[in-house]
């Protein structure tokens, strides 16, 4: 299986590119595809989900520990309706490029995704591939 991070934008609203990436992902590696997500409702995260579950490929949601465990979170949930912090998102961002064999991120010219930049970051570290698609 591959398990490849679709990260980005939160004002990232080019739609088609991401479903063709996703289409294309399941053409690559068929059903062994898992499809990873920060879990935000909008921009790239939002469509990532979209497009995963509608062309039927496995997706699995790393939400910010304040947020609320749903179907999709792999993580346990008493991890999960934590207070807010900030550092919730750079630990969340950290376990996404840990788990990813790839990360592709999804950033609208212009526009500084520091979430995203985070992910990427991190990566970088781990020796993991990665595209930036704009």
């Amino acid at each position: 299986e591959v398990r490849v991070a679709i990260i980005g934008s939160r004002r990232y609203e080019n739609k088609k590119k991401i479903k063709d990436f996703i289409f294309k992902l399941k053409q690559q590696y068929g059903d062994d595809t898992i499809v990873v997500s920060g879990g935000c409702k909008t921009g790239a995260d939002k469509y990532a989900k979209k497009y995963a579950l509608e062309l039927g490929l496995q997706y699995e949601e790393y939400p910010p520990f304040h947020e609320v465990h749903n179907l999709y979170c792999v993580l346990p949930e008493s991890r999960y309706d934590k207070d807010f912090s900030m550092r919730n998102f750079f630990v969340r961002n950290k376990i996404i490029a840990s788990v990813c064999d790839y990360i592709v991120a999804f950033i609208p010219h212009g526009v500084e995704a520091n979430g995203t930049k985070s992910v990427l970051e991190y990566s970088k570290k781990l020796n993991k591939k990665r595209i930036i698609i704009n």
